[in-house]
């Protein structure tokens, strides 16, 4: 019955012309189409599809069916008829009209949740292609609409975290990263080969939006395997050295984009994307950094005259934006990150004057706030270990403005008696080496101003700043036999300052 509604209908427009179908037809066409699907007569169908006469028809009409097709093949995987469902979708990308196509495409992309996301995008990025691939105009504008939708799908899907997690991808996005790539590549290919063409400066365009996206989904929250054996099949760690090849590629070389991004002045000349929201951008350029630096994706590429300072410096605003992040995932990589910069870095070498620029003091307020608000014990320690490691790095006058501003800020005992220990074997170094002006006289006695005092007056809570309060008696006594060792210097200092 339903294949004999079908032909009727192709019977009657057959006479037609093009422009004379009407749109009652096409949904006609589309119901018999479907019933002829449904009711096993794919044979039938697949004969009228090839057949010449129909070629208009199908042509015009036909995209109608790749809906029908593609439930099929997602909901009947042991249907013995998928072999022509995939013939019938592989005939219909062929011959249908490729503008209704990729809107229709799109729109079952669009349309899954959950697990189906990553089993339609895997089904339908071939055909996508093909069909982008025989357009002829605005080619650039359909590789951006299809690369949009296909993020914003995929950025719905939970990235794997575990080890474990990566290898089983339950959720199919290591699997659809991957085929991702392979579906850019051909577009990129284009821009690299045909570099004259102005329509391929939209395209470039359009690739290096996606390859922002990417960045900052799944790649900033994507976690890399560890062991560098199984680096090759690291599906994240593939995903990302493909897309900054494609940067490169492009004609957007990674070391061009990240020391250029937040200056005033560029040198690259994409600022469409710069002028996107900050901190999306932000976020993406984060990412970058890390994959450069700690993971070391395409390092090579970087001059290698930068010095270990400028680089700190340079990603000391990338720390900041990955320690502002509230995911484990994503503020363990500033730790990462952070680690990678000072240990290049000797001791006492970081001058005060860099605690002038804005991250070098929001950088380790962040770490307090993970060794205080983070639920993971290892990354409280992790956090602890790296606040004390750039406090080695510092010179006296850089320590001394940063344990001013952490004993204002931190609002916290434990952190508060942490940077009065930290006072405390400043001033013993001081008294065992040569003497520093910062943690001596008249620099220290202000400085104990804000550690030898009660946070309340005399309603201070003792037990909840019993931290502080025994740090704090610590480094007074400490202060005292110090005192008679050196002939009462620090009582007369304390007299002059009249705090004795």
């Amino acid at each position: 019955m339903a294949v004999e509604e079908l032909q009727s209908i192709i019977k009657r427009c057959q006479i037609l012309e093009e422009h004379d179908f009407k749109e009652e037809d096409f949904g006609l066409f589309q119901l018999a189409g479907q019933r002829c699907i449904e009711e096993g007569h794919t044979d039938q169908l697949i004969a009228i599809i090839q057949n010449e006469k129909n070629k208009v028809i199908i042509k015009t009409m036909g995209w109608n069916l790749v809906g029908p097709v593609v439930r099929c093949l997602l909901w009947n995987d042991k249907d013995d008829k998928r072999k022509d469902y995939f013939l019938m979708l592989d005939l219909l990308v062929k011959l249908c009209n490729p503008k209704e196509l990729l809107l229709g495409l799109l729109e079952l992309i669009e349309e899954p949740s959950g697990k189906q996301i990553s089993q339609i995008i895997l089904l339908l990025l071939q055909p996508l292609q093909t069909v982008i691939q025989k357009l002829r105009n605005n080619k650039a504008y359909s590789v951006g609409l299809a690369l949009s939708t296909l993020w914003s799908q995929l950025s719905l899907l939970p990235v794997p975290y575990s080890k474990e997690q990566i290898q089983t991808d339950d959720y199919g996005l290591c699997q659809c990263c991957k085929a991702l790539i392979e579906f850019t590549k051909p577009f990129v290919e284009e821009v690299i080969n045909d570099k004259e063409n102005k329509e391929n400066e939209k395209l470039k365009d359009e690739l290096l939006k996606f390859c922002f996206k990417s960045l900052k989904c799944p790649l900033l929250t994507a976690q890399f395997l560890e062991q560098s054996e199984e680096a090759g099949s690291d599906p994240f760690r593939c995903f990302a050295s493909e897309i900054i090849g494609f940067l490169s590629a492009i004609g957007h070389p990674f070391p061009k984009i990240i020391f250029n991004h937040g200056r005033k002045k560029r040198t690259w000349d994409y600022l469409e994307v710069e002028e996107e929201e900050d901190k999306q951008l932000a976020d993406s350029m984060a990412s970058l950094a890390y994959l450069v630096f700690v993971q070391g994706i395409s390092i090579d590429q970087l001059p290698m005259v930068l010095s270990p300072s400028y680089l700190l410096q340079f990603n000391m605003g990338h720390i900041e934006v990955f320690l502002q992040r509230t995911e484990e995932s994503v503020f363990s990589k500033g730790l990462e990150l952070l680690e990678n910069g000072l240990l290049r870095i000797e001791d006492n070498s970081i001058l005060y004057q860099y605690l002038e620029i804005k991250s070098f003091l929001t950088v380790p307020q962040g770490l307090v706030k993970v060794m205080t608000l983070c639920p993971i014990e290892t990354l409280r320690k992790k956090s602890l270990a790296m606040l004390q490691l750039y406090i080695n790095k510092l010179d006296s006058q850089g320590k001394y403005t940063l344990f001013r501003c952490l004993l204002n800020t931190s609002n916290h005992s434990g952190v508060e008696a942490f940077i009065i220990q930290n006072i405390k074997n400043q001033i013993d170094l001081s008294f065992k080496k040569t003497k520093n002006k910062w943690f001596t006289g008249p620099q220290l006695i202000s400085l104990l101003d804000l550690v030898l005092f009660l946070p309340e007056g005399a309603e201070t809570d003792l037990l909840q700043n019993s931290d502080r309060i025994m740090a704090s008696l610590n480094l007074l006594r400490y202060l005292v036999i110090k005192d008679n060792e050196n002939n009462s210097q620090v009582s007369e200092l304390f007299e002059k300052e009249r705090m004795y």
